[in-house]
Protein backbone atom coordinates (compact mmCIF):
# COMPACT_ATOMS: atom_id res chain seq x y z
CA UNK A 1 0.00 0.00 0.00
CA UNK A 2 2.70 2.38 0.41
CA UNK A 3 3.23 2.65 -3.34
CA UNK A 4 -0.36 4.12 -3.56
CA UNK A 5 -0.74 7.84 -3.41
CA UNK A 6 -2.94 9.68 -0.47
CA UNK A 7 -4.67 11.84 -3.83
CA UNK A 8 -5.30 11.35 -7.47
CA UNK A 9 -6.79 13.02 -10.01
CA UNK A 10 -9.80 13.06 -11.08
CA UNK A 11 -12.82 14.62 -12.77
CA UNK A 12 -15.91 15.35 -10.58
CA UNK A 13 -19.22 16.05 -11.49
CA UNK A 14 -20.45 19.19 -9.36
CA UNK A 15 -24.25 19.40 -10.18
CA UNK A 16 -26.49 18.91 -13.19
CA UNK A 17 -25.81 21.76 -15.91
CA UNK A 18 -22.99 22.24 -18.92
CA UNK A 19 -19.74 21.57 -19.26
CA UNK A 20 -18.75 23.76 -16.28
CA UNK A 21 -20.14 20.90 -13.46
CA UNK A 22 -17.38 19.08 -14.56
CA UNK A 23 -14.10 19.75 -12.60
CA UNK A 24 -10.83 18.19 -12.77
CA UNK A 25 -8.63 18.50 -9.51
CA UNK A 26 -5.44 16.96 -8.59
CA UNK A 27 -6.25 16.31 -4.80
CA UNK A 28 -8.75 13.78 -4.74
CA UNK A 29 -8.69 11.47 -1.85
CA UNK A 30 -7.58 7.96 -3.13
CA UNK A 31 -10.42 5.51 -2.37
CA UNK A 32 -10.58 3.70 0.72
CA UNK A 33 -11.30 -0.06 -0.02
CA UNK A 34 -14.19 -1.46 2.12
CA UNK A 35 -14.06 -5.56 2.70
CA UNK A 36 -14.78 -7.75 -0.35
CA UNK A 37 -13.02 -4.84 -2.89
CA UNK A 38 -10.15 -4.20 -4.84
CA UNK A 39 -8.50 -1.06 -6.07
CA UNK A 40 -7.44 -0.57 -9.25
CA UNK A 41 -5.22 1.86 -11.31
CA UNK A 42 -7.31 3.46 -13.90
CA UNK A 43 -5.35 2.80 -17.27
CA UNK A 44 -8.45 3.23 -19.60
CA UNK A 45 -12.07 4.56 -19.26
CA UNK A 46 -14.72 4.86 -23.05
CA UNK A 47 -17.16 7.59 -22.87
CA UNK A 48 -20.89 7.41 -23.45
CA UNK A 49 -24.10 9.08 -24.18
CA UNK A 50 -25.28 8.40 -20.35
CA UNK A 51 -22.49 10.72 -19.22
CA UNK A 52 -23.66 13.23 -21.07
CA UNK A 53 -27.32 13.21 -19.85
CA UNK A 54 -26.58 12.33 -16.14
CA UNK A 55 -24.60 15.77 -15.94
CA UNK A 56 -27.25 17.75 -17.92
CA UNK A 57 -29.93 16.05 -15.82
CA UNK A 58 -31.66 15.20 -18.90
CA UNK A 59 -33.74 12.14 -18.37
CA UNK A 60 -37.10 13.93 -17.00
CA UNK A 61 -39.52 11.98 -14.73
CA UNK A 62 -42.57 9.88 -15.56
CA UNK A 63 -44.65 13.04 -14.40
CA UNK A 64 -42.68 16.07 -16.53
CA UNK A 65 -40.60 14.56 -19.60
CA UNK A 66 -38.88 17.88 -18.99
CA UNK A 67 -37.79 18.40 -15.96
CA UNK A 68 -34.02 18.12 -14.49
CA UNK A 69 -34.27 14.50 -13.24
CA UNK A 70 -31.13 11.82 -13.48
CA UNK A 71 -30.87 8.39 -14.72
CA UNK A 72 -33.04 6.05 -12.40
CA UNK A 73 -37.04 5.45 -12.01
CA UNK A 74 -36.41 3.48 -9.19
CA UNK A 75 -34.85 6.41 -6.61
CA UNK A 76 -31.96 8.53 -6.79
CA UNK A 77 -28.66 7.17 -6.03
CA UNK A 78 -26.79 10.36 -7.81
CA UNK A 79 -25.07 12.51 -4.87
CA UNK A 80 -22.46 15.39 -6.23
CA UNK A 81 -19.50 15.57 -6.20
CA UNK A 82 -19.66 12.13 -8.24
CA UNK A 83 -16.78 10.78 -10.79
CA UNK A 84 -18.40 9.21 -13.50
CA UNK A 85 -17.24 6.75 -15.94
CA UNK A 86 -18.85 3.24 -16.44
CA UNK A 87 -16.19 1.95 -19.44
CA UNK A 88 -13.10 1.26 -17.12
CA UNK A 89 -10.02 -1.68 -17.10
CA UNK A 90 -7.28 -0.95 -15.19
CA UNK A 91 -4.67 -3.33 -12.85
CA UNK A 92 -5.26 -4.02 -9.15
CA UNK A 93 -3.31 -2.82 -6.80
CA UNK A 94 -4.94 -3.56 -3.59
CA UNK A 95 -7.51 -5.88 -2.56
CA UNK A 96 -10.02 -5.42 0.63
CA UNK A 97 -10.56 -7.79 3.38
CA UNK A 98 -11.96 -11.23 2.25
CA UNK A 99 -10.33 -10.82 -1.09
CA UNK A 100 -7.22 -12.96 -2.52
CA UNK A 101 -4.38 -11.14 -2.37
CA UNK A 102 -2.98 -12.68 -5.54
CA UNK A 103 -5.49 -10.77 -7.70
CA UNK A 104 -3.30 -7.78 -7.16
CA UNK A 105 -1.69 -7.47 -10.68
CA UNK A 106 -4.71 -8.61 -12.40
CA UNK A 107 -5.85 -6.57 -15.41
CA UNK A 108 -9.49 -6.52 -15.66
CA UNK A 109 -12.29 -4.81 -17.03
CA UNK A 110 -14.73 -3.28 -15.09
CA UNK A 111 -18.74 -4.93 -15.18
CA UNK A 112 -20.04 -1.62 -14.23
CA UNK A 113 -23.28 -2.36 -13.08
CA UNK A 114 -24.69 -2.55 -9.89
CA UNK A 115 -27.43 -5.42 -9.98
CA UNK A 116 -28.89 -4.58 -6.37
CA UNK A 117 -30.30 -8.38 -6.67
CA UNK A 118 -28.99 -11.81 -6.84
CA UNK A 119 -30.95 -12.72 -9.74
CA UNK A 120 -31.17 -11.28 -13.38
CA UNK A 121 -33.70 -9.17 -13.38
CA UNK A 122 -32.91 -5.33 -13.89
CA UNK A 123 -36.02 -4.05 -11.90
CA UNK A 124 -33.68 -2.17 -9.33
CA UNK A 125 -30.52 -1.93 -11.67
CA UNK A 126 -27.72 1.14 -10.73
CA UNK A 127 -23.95 1.86 -12.22
CA UNK A 128 -20.54 2.57 -11.08
CA UNK A 129 -20.26 6.28 -12.15
CA UNK A 130 -23.75 7.27 -10.96
CA UNK A 131 -24.70 5.42 -7.42
CA UNK A 132 -20.87 5.21 -6.59
CA UNK A 133 -17.70 6.55 -8.51
CA UNK A 134 -16.80 5.32 -11.21
CA UNK A 135 -13.29 5.15 -13.85
CA UNK A 136 -12.95 9.25 -14.78
CA UNK A 137 -9.78 8.86 -12.17
CA UNK A 138 -6.58 7.61 -11.91
CA UNK A 139 -7.93 5.15 -9.31
CA UNK A 140 -11.50 3.22 -8.86
CA UNK A 141 -12.64 0.81 -5.89
CA UNK A 142 -15.22 -1.56 -6.98
CA UNK A 143 -16.22 -5.21 -5.68
CA UNK A 144 -14.00 -7.55 -6.40
CA UNK A 145 -16.78 -9.49 -8.73
CA UNK A 146 -17.07 -6.84 -10.86
CA UNK A 147 -13.31 -6.93 -11.80
CA UNK A 148 -13.07 -9.47 -14.29
CA UNK A 149 -9.93 -10.83 -16.35
CA UNK A 150 -10.39 -10.64 -20.02
CA UNK A 151 -8.14 -13.03 -21.86
CA UNK A 152 -7.12 -10.85 -24.90
CA UNK A 153 -4.31 -9.47 -26.42
CA UNK A 154 -6.26 -5.95 -27.04
CA UNK A 155 -4.67 -3.04 -25.21
CA UNK A 156 -6.05 -1.33 -22.19
CA UNK A 157 -7.83 1.27 -24.30
CA UNK A 158 -8.76 -1.59 -27.00
CA UNK A 159 -10.71 -2.90 -24.37
CA UNK A 160 -12.39 0.09 -22.62
CA UNK A 161 -14.59 0.69 -25.68
CA UNK A 162 -16.61 -2.26 -24.89
CA UNK A 163 -18.46 -2.58 -21.48
CA UNK A 164 -21.45 -0.04 -21.55
CA UNK A 165 -22.28 0.39 -24.93
CA UNK A 166 -21.80 -3.84 -25.67
CA UNK A 167 -23.31 -4.55 -23.15
CA UNK A 168 -26.27 -2.52 -23.59
CA UNK A 169 -26.19 -3.85 -27.48
CA UNK A 170 -26.31 -7.38 -26.61
CA UNK A 171 -29.40 -6.54 -23.78
CA UNK A 172 -31.22 -4.75 -26.67
CA UNK A 173 -31.09 -7.72 -28.61
CA UNK A 174 -31.65 -10.30 -26.08
CA UNK A 175 -34.83 -8.60 -25.40
CA UNK A 176 -35.57 -8.69 -28.75
CA UNK A 177 -34.71 -12.22 -29.40
CA UNK A 178 -32.88 -11.77 -32.34
CA UNK A 179 -31.84 -15.03 -33.73
CA UNK A 180 -29.67 -16.11 -36.89
CA UNK A 181 -31.00 -15.32 -40.38
CA UNK A 182 -33.06 -12.22 -38.99
CA UNK A 183 -32.51 -8.72 -40.64
CA UNK A 184 -32.56 -6.04 -37.51
CA UNK A 185 -32.57 -2.34 -38.74
CA UNK A 186 -30.11 -0.03 -36.12
CA UNK A 187 -30.13 3.20 -36.20
CA UNK A 188 -27.51 5.48 -35.03
CA UNK A 189 -25.01 3.04 -36.20
CA UNK A 190 -22.02 5.18 -35.95
CA UNK A 191 -21.83 5.52 -32.53
CA UNK A 192 -21.04 3.07 -29.85
CA UNK A 193 -24.15 1.24 -28.66
CA UNK A 194 -25.11 1.46 -33.00
CA UNK A 195 -22.00 -0.04 -34.12
CA UNK A 196 -21.75 -2.81 -31.15
CA UNK A 197 -25.23 -3.58 -32.42
CA UNK A 198 -23.80 -4.47 -36.04
CA UNK A 199 -21.24 -6.46 -34.64
CA UNK A 200 -23.34 -8.33 -31.63
CA UNK A 201 -25.88 -9.14 -34.90
CA UNK A 202 -23.28 -10.95 -36.66
CA UNK A 203 -22.16 -12.98 -34.03
CA UNK A 204 -25.26 -13.78 -33.97
CA UNK A 205 -25.72 -15.36 -36.99
CA UNK A 206 -28.37 -11.92 -38.10
CA UNK A 207 -28.04 -9.41 -40.87
CA UNK A 208 -27.92 -6.10 -39.75
CA UNK A 209 -29.15 -2.90 -41.87
CA UNK A 210 -27.92 0.02 -40.78
CA UNK A 211 -29.18 4.20 -40.53
CA UNK A 212 -26.66 6.50 -40.29
CA UNK A 213 -25.42 10.02 -40.92
CA UNK A 214 -24.03 11.10 -44.52
CA UNK A 215 -19.91 10.67 -44.83
CA UNK A 216 -19.88 7.56 -42.48
CA UNK A 217 -21.33 5.02 -45.13
CA UNK A 218 -18.23 2.97 -45.54
CA UNK A 219 -16.84 3.00 -42.43
CA UNK A 220 -20.60 1.63 -41.03
CA UNK A 221 -20.11 -1.39 -43.89
CA UNK A 222 -16.13 -2.33 -42.76
CA UNK A 223 -17.89 -2.90 -39.46
CA UNK A 224 -20.05 -5.40 -40.72
CA UNK A 225 -23.59 -4.04 -41.77
CA UNK A 226 -25.10 -5.77 -44.62
CA UNK A 227 -26.35 -2.16 -46.21
CA UNK A 228 -26.39 1.21 -44.86
CA UNK A 229 -29.45 4.02 -45.32
CA UNK A 230 -28.15 7.29 -45.10
CA UNK A 231 -30.09 9.30 -42.83
CA UNK A 232 -32.05 12.49 -43.91
CA UNK A 233 -31.60 12.08 -47.27
CA UNK A 234 -34.68 10.02 -48.66
CA UNK A 235 -37.83 8.52 -47.23
CA UNK A 236 -36.55 6.35 -44.49
CA UNK A 237 -39.55 3.26 -45.21
CA UNK A 238 -38.61 3.47 -49.13
CA UNK A 239 -34.80 3.32 -48.22
CA UNK A 240 -34.93 0.11 -46.11
CA UNK A 241 -37.10 -1.44 -48.07
CA UNK A 242 -34.81 -1.12 -51.18
CA UNK A 243 -31.77 -1.72 -48.82
CA UNK A 244 -33.29 -5.06 -47.45
CA UNK A 245 -33.97 -6.24 -51.37
CA UNK A 246 -37.72 -6.20 -49.92
CA UNK A 247 -37.12 -8.96 -47.12
CA UNK A 248 -38.54 -8.42 -43.72
CA UNK A 249 -37.21 -6.45 -41.08
CA UNK A 250 -37.84 -8.87 -37.97
CA UNK A 251 -36.47 -6.46 -35.38
CA UNK A 252 -35.42 -2.44 -34.63
CA UNK A 253 -32.88 -1.68 -32.61
CA UNK A 254 -33.26 2.07 -32.45
CA UNK A 255 -31.12 4.59 -30.66
CA UNK A 256 -32.36 8.00 -32.36
CA UNK A 257 -36.13 7.79 -31.88
CA UNK A 258 -37.27 11.51 -32.03
CA UNK A 259 -39.43 12.15 -35.29
CA UNK A 260 -38.07 8.78 -37.46
CA UNK A 261 -40.38 6.73 -34.59
CA UNK A 262 -43.52 6.12 -36.40
CA UNK A 263 -41.34 5.03 -39.55
CA UNK A 264 -39.49 2.73 -37.45
CA UNK A 265 -42.77 0.81 -36.73
CA UNK A 266 -44.32 1.05 -40.22
CA UNK A 267 -40.74 -0.83 -41.09
CA UNK A 268 -41.45 -3.54 -38.43
CA UNK A 269 -43.25 -6.95 -40.44
CA UNK A 270 -45.98 -7.69 -38.54
CA UNK A 271 -45.01 -9.85 -35.12
CA UNK A 272 -41.88 -7.42 -35.29
CA UNK A 273 -40.17 -6.57 -31.81
CA UNK A 274 -38.82 -2.94 -31.49
CA UNK A 275 -36.04 -2.24 -28.82
CA UNK A 276 -34.37 0.88 -27.56
CA UNK A 277 -31.86 2.42 -24.85
CA UNK A 278 -31.75 5.67 -26.17
CA UNK A 279 -33.38 8.41 -27.72
CA UNK A 280 -30.74 11.39 -29.05
CA UNK A 281 -33.11 12.91 -31.28
CA UNK A 282 -36.10 13.16 -29.27
CA UNK A 283 -37.29 11.35 -26.08
CA UNK A 284 -41.04 12.03 -26.35
CA UNK A 285 -42.46 10.46 -29.73
CA UNK A 286 -46.31 10.05 -31.28
CA UNK A 287 -47.37 6.73 -31.19
CA UNK A 288 -50.23 5.50 -33.24
CA UNK A 289 -51.26 2.16 -31.21
CA UNK A 290 -53.41 1.29 -34.10
CA UNK A 291 -49.92 0.44 -35.77
CA UNK A 292 -48.78 -0.96 -32.54
CA UNK A 293 -51.73 -3.58 -32.55
CA UNK A 294 -52.89 -4.35 -35.82
CA UNK A 295 -49.30 -5.60 -36.95
CA UNK A 296 -48.98 -7.45 -33.06
CA UNK A 297 -45.79 -5.51 -32.43
CA UNK A 298 -43.69 -5.70 -29.56
CA UNK A 299 -42.11 -2.89 -27.83
CA UNK A 300 -38.92 -3.71 -25.55
CA UNK A 301 -37.42 -0.66 -23.32
CA UNK A 302 -33.76 -1.45 -22.28
CA UNK A 303 -31.02 -0.38 -20.33
CA UNK A 304 -27.82 -1.92 -19.02
CA UNK A 305 -27.30 -5.93 -18.87
CA UNK A 306 -27.75 -8.37 -16.57
CA UNK A 307 -24.31 -11.07 -15.33
CA UNK A 308 -25.30 -13.51 -18.24
CA UNK A 309 -25.36 -10.40 -20.81
CA UNK A 310 -22.14 -9.33 -19.75
CA UNK A 311 -20.73 -13.17 -19.44
CA UNK A 312 -21.39 -13.44 -22.99
CA UNK A 313 -19.65 -9.90 -23.70
CA UNK A 314 -16.62 -11.12 -22.65
CA UNK A 315 -17.06 -14.73 -24.86
CA UNK A 316 -17.88 -12.41 -27.75
CA UNK A 317 -14.21 -10.33 -26.65
CA UNK A 318 -12.20 -13.54 -26.25
CA UNK A 319 -13.22 -15.30 -29.18
CA UNK A 320 -12.22 -12.14 -31.96
CA UNK A 321 -16.36 -11.84 -32.79
CA UNK A 322 -15.97 -7.83 -31.60
CA UNK A 323 -13.77 -6.06 -32.21
CA UNK A 324 -12.90 -2.69 -30.91
CA UNK A 325 -13.69 0.33 -32.79
CA UNK A 326 -11.60 3.44 -30.67
CA UNK A 327 -12.97 6.57 -32.39
CA UNK A 328 -9.79 8.84 -30.35
CA UNK A 329 -7.99 8.84 -27.40
CA UNK A 330 -7.93 11.98 -24.64
CA UNK A 331 -6.38 12.53 -21.66
CA UNK A 332 -8.47 13.38 -18.46
CA UNK A 333 -7.06 16.60 -17.95
CA UNK A 334 -8.86 17.67 -21.16
CA UNK A 335 -11.93 16.13 -20.19
CA UNK A 336 -13.96 18.94 -21.39
CA UNK A 337 -12.30 18.70 -25.35
CA UNK A 338 -13.45 14.86 -25.19
CA UNK A 339 -16.76 15.49 -24.08
CA UNK A 340 -17.53 18.48 -26.27
CA UNK A 341 -15.98 16.45 -29.46
CA UNK A 342 -18.31 13.20 -28.14
CA UNK A 343 -21.21 16.09 -28.47
CA UNK A 344 -20.54 17.13 -31.84
CA UNK A 345 -20.51 13.02 -33.04
CA UNK A 346 -18.00 13.25 -35.55
CA UNK A 347 -16.34 9.51 -35.25
CA UNK A 348 -16.90 5.98 -35.31
CA UNK A 349 -17.58 3.96 -32.08
CA UNK A 350 -15.82 4.89 -28.72
CA UNK A 351 -13.71 7.84 -27.25
CA UNK A 352 -11.45 6.80 -24.47
CA UNK A 353 -10.29 8.83 -21.69
CA UNK A 354 -6.58 7.80 -20.00
CA UNK A 355 -5.46 9.28 -17.20
CA UNK A 356 -1.99 12.01 -17.64
CA UNK A 357 0.93 10.55 -17.83
CA UNK A 358 3.61 11.50 -14.89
Amino acid sequence: MTSIPEMMAAVLLTGHGGLDKLVYRQDVPVPRLAAGEVLIRVTACGMNNTDVWVRQGAYGTEDDPDAVSTWRRQGNTLTFPRIQGTDTVGHVVAVGEGVDPSRIGERVMVDFSIYNREDDSLADIDYMGHGRDGGYAEYMALPAENAHVVDTNMSDIELATFCCAYLTGERMLERARLSAGERVLVTGASGGVGSAIIQLARARGAIPIAVAGPGKEKAILDIGAEAVVTRGKSDLVEAVAEAAGGAPIDVVADLVAGPMFNDLLKILRPEGRYTTAGAIAGPVVQLDLRTMYLKQLELHGSSQGSRADFRRLVGYIESGKVRPLVGGVYPLSEFHRAQGDFMAKNFIGKLVVVPDQG
